[in-house]
């Protein structure tokens, strides 16, 4: 594996050249050195083509930048990804579709608590997921759409990320723990090609409070992403949550792109960038995209 690193650094319309000078000073303390830099776009963005060490680069331009969002790449893979899988709840959604139809039912407390253990990685994905569901056994159909309309929002970029890739040519994949009826139309707004996600059995009336089989957890998200058949240097997963980590680390493992977002600690440590601020086009600076790239 290449040393060659690339590190970027996103603040849009607050990155100043004082972050700069000091992002370059402590790649350089930790033994880093610096091949070239340039503005991916003044004030937004900026690159440093670099050797060194990436987790120890990563954590000491984390710790000394925490307002900016820092991406540390291998430098030998295709920068711009011709694959994006990407997680639906909490990471391409502002919500967890779970949560709100339980609070529907009048049980969100209850429902949330367990969501936010089995995204911190405490709890086991499955079993968490046939409890939750559980409780909403008699829960009319028809609230998964009111729930639809008046809860599921995209989150910022989320559109923007995913077709200015795939008008560049990349495939893309919506992989959810979550559940169809919500997956097929925000797949279908954000402008992903395939969607992979539970489904929620019902007898046309009222929810059955159980899920069909076979359940969309970690491994299944780690086995879509090796299946695609593109190569994974060329992949960019992307996630929030415990379930989301397998996923990440097979794209990072062959020298793709594995990103927590607005994670979870132990997504955030699993993953060898995080995005802490900005939105979901963090991900098209890391790719090296000006903003004259993006799709509208």
């Amino acid at each position: 594996m290449s040393d060659a690193l690339i590190i970027t650094l996103v603040a849009e319309g607050a990155l100043s050249p004082g972050d700069v000078s000091a992002a370059s000073d402590v790649v350089r303390g930790v033994g880093g050195a610096i091949v070239a830099q340039s503005w991916l776009e003044a004030g937004d963005a900026f690159d440093i083509l670099a050797r060194g060490d990436a987790p120890a680069i990563r954590t000491a331009l984390e710790e000394a930048l925490p307002t900016l969002d820092i991406i540390v790449q291998r430098g030998d893979t295709p920068r711009r990804k011709s694959l994006i899988v990407a997680d639906m709840d909490s990471t391409m959604i502002a919500c967890e579709c779970i949560d709100e139809l339980a609070d529907y039912a009048g049980v969100k407390a209850e429902v949330a608590a367990v969501t936010e253990a089995a995204m911190r990685g405490e709890l086991d994905f499955v079993g968490a997921l046939k409890a939750r569901v559980a409780l909403l056994n008699g829960l009319p159909i028809g609230t998964l759409d009111r729930c639809l309309a008046e809860r599921v929002r995209l989150n910022p970029g989320a559109r923007t990320l995913v077709q200015t890739m795939v008008a560049s040519g990349a495939r893309s994949l919506l992989v959810s723990g979550g559940f169809m009826h919500f997956a097929v139309p925000v797949a279908r707004q954000i402008g992903f090609a395939r969607v992979v996600a539970n489904r929620l059995d019902h007898d046309g009336n009222t929810l059955a409070g159980t899920v069909s089989e076979p359940i969309v957890d970690a491994a299944a998200k780690k086995a879509l992403i090796e299946a695609d058949g593109t190569p994974l240097g060329a992949a960019l997963a992307v996630g929030d949550g415990a379930n989301d980590i397998p996923m990440i680390q097979a794209a990072m493992a062959a020298g793709g792109l594995g990103v927590a977002y607005h994670a979870k600690p132990k997504t955030a440590a699993a993953a060898q960038a995080q995005i802490r601020h900005g939105d979901l086009t963090v991900l098209l600076r890391a790719q090296g995209y000006r903003r004259a790239d993006w799709s509208a």
